[in-house]
């Protein structure tokens, strides 16, 4: 099963000096989910959120990672409900940059990160 786990794409998008990182994954269980969000923990130490969202037919998660509730895991999984996509996992990871964004910049940023990650499939 471990084989399955795909990268299909990334995108990165910077603001005001905070770096938004998104990864676009096909998926099939959540022990792959784990796996990714756990390598990118890994990978990504100095970053300051790792929001997401996924789903997987019935199995839907999203996650602000610690960012202003709605701003990350939400705009995250609308882009997903609008592009019907399945067996998807969209994580974006952010650098802060040291100057706060506020919640619309914030919201667009992660919503434009996860816009741009399924754009070039």
């Amino acid at each position: 099963m471990g084989d399955e786990m795909q990268l299909i794409n990334t995108y990165t998008l910077e603001i005001k000096k905070s770096k938004f990182i998104a990864y676009y994954y096909e998926v099939f269980n959540k022990e792959e989910i784990d796996n990714i969000l756990d390598n990118l923990k890994k990978e990504h130490k100095k970053a300051r959120h790792l929001p997401y969202a996924y789903k997987i037919d019935n199995l839907i998660k999203k996650s602000d990672d610690k960012e202003p509730s709605n701003t990350a895991g939400t705009p995250i999984y609308n882009i997903i409900m609008q592009n019907d996509l399945n067996n998807v996992l969209i994580v974006v990871v952010r650098y802060f940059g040291g100057i706060k964004l506020g919640a619309g910049l914030l919201t667009r940023s992660y919503l434009n990160s996860a816009k741009e990650v399924i754009k070039k499939v």
